[in-house]
């Protein structure tokens, strides 16, 4: 019995790990890493040099006291209790560069992309729609022509097919 439970739950295992969900999320997470390394470059090797020469390069030194002093001890320990307002804005700035340079460098453009091909797509089944259209009318003017030529007259048609 527990050899068949086993089995089961090895089974169940596998149908999990099989799933498309479980595969395309771990390609999402493997790229993810990987595009993190481009966006961290990107943001530490352009955008923070920019933002460094128009304003302050390291935000990491501002911060106010609340309560004084706010020194450094004689035993080496800091007095006083700080507020690192410059670490808090220094990681806003860079998590709001990173959100820009990641849309305008990949999700715009995939979006303009993926845009244009369900465009060449649309057109492309509407083209397929209207040669639909076309063969109808033309075998409905075959008919129409075997009927007169048989000297029926009229097409008769047939409440099944419309035919």
């Amino acid at each position: 019995m527990s050899e068949k439970k086993k089995e089961s739950v090895l089974a169940g295992f596998k149908a999990f790990l099989m799933r498309g969900n479980v595969v395309d999320l771990a390609v999402a997470v493997v790229i993810g890493a990987a595009f993190t390394n481009i966006v961290n470059s990107v943001v530490k090797g352009i955008i923070s040099p920019v933002v460094g020469a128009v304003g302050t390069k390291s935000l990491e030194g501002y911060k106010s006291c609340l309560k004084a002093p706010c020194a450094i001890g004689p035993d080496g320990q800091p007095t006083g209790v700080e507020i690192l307002w410059g670490t808090v804005l220094n990681a806003t700035l860079t998590f709001v560069i990173t959100a820009a340079v990641v849309y305008f460098l990949m999700v715009l453009p995939m979006s303009k992309y993926l845009a244009k091909q369900e465009a060449r797509r649309k057109a492309k089944e509407g083209v397929q729609e209207v040669v639909e259209i076309t063969e109808l009318e033309l075998l409905k003017e075959i008919r129409d022509a075997l009927v007169a030529q048989r000297g029926g007259g009229t097409a008769p048609t047939s409440p099944r097919n419309g035919f």
